[in-house]
């Protein structure tokens, strides 16, 4: 037989009034929280939206952007070949005193610029490399690292030229013509030339700021000796003829 059910002779845990009000201030701290926390994450999607909705402006117009600077670039590459073909055309004739002309033709080859370089006498192609006896590639080569020069960053490179027998199939009397143009653009562009040659010192003497003679000795080494440039020797006499002057 069951047990009769009899009411619990244990009452219920009382609930104060102040856990109640701690709850209560517990939930609100909560509550604030959470609201400036969603206020910010708002703020946070409308400053998003702005910025999506500008890249998505950006992505509209980034095709004809693309295709602006391209063709940009190419205007600057195509302008720049015009220079160096009338630079060093002027440079041949000057050097060579021939109507020779230089021409730079450009291509696209596996997504990269190709540049192909030919002389023309009359409207018709010459070979560069055995042109007027390899003259014409002296020349050439001179001219295209005095504009590679030119390209490189300031920061990183110094503007510093070697130029080893460049000259070595011209004929001595054009040796100075090569010369003063090496001279004029190095003093227009601000960078220094150190031109080593075979030919005789007289044919620098006139365009060169320093000029020296190396001269083998009887053993191993050689002699370096400083031969007075014409600016140099002109300067020395001025100071004589005043020197004579003022004891006169």
């Amino acid at each position: 037989m069951n047990d009769p059910i009899t009411p619990s002779t244990q009452s219920a845990t009382p609930i104060s009034t102040n856990d109640v009000s701690v709850s209560a201030d517990q939930l609100r701290r909560r509550l604030n929280k959470l609201s400036g926390k969603r206020e910010e994450l708002l703020r946070q999607k409308q400053s998003l939206s702005v910025e999506i909705e500008k890249a998505n402006g950006f992505l509209e117009i980034a095709d004809a952007v693309t295709e602006a600077l391209d063709k940009l670039s190419q205007d600057v590459f195509h302008r720049q070949l015009r220079v160096i073909e009338t630079t060093l055309t002027k440079a041949l004739q000057e050097v060579l005193d021939q109507p020779i002309v230089f021409k730079a033709t450009s291509s696209l080859k596996r997504d990269a610029a190709s540049v192909e370089f030919v002389v023309q006498r009359d409207g018709f192609d010459e070979d560069i490399i055995r042109g007027q006896g390899g003259s014409v590639a002296n020349i050439l080569s001179v001219g295209l690292r005095l504009f590679a020069i030119t390209m490189l960053d300031e920061s990183k490179h110094r503007k510093f030229l070697v130029l080893d027998e460049q000259d070595c199939w011209l004929h001595p009397d054009l040796v100075p013509r090569l010369v003063r143009i090496v001279q004029e653009a190095g003093r227009a562009l601000g960078f220094q030339v150190l031109m080593i040659s075979h030919h005789d010192v007289r044919h620098f003497v006139r365009f060169a700021d320093r000029v020296y003679r190396l001269i083998p000795d009887t053993g191993d080494g050689v002699t370096l000796e400083r031969v007075p440039t014409e600016a140099e020797h002109a300067d020395t006499e001025m100071a004589i003829e005043s020197a004579d002057q003022s004891h006169h």
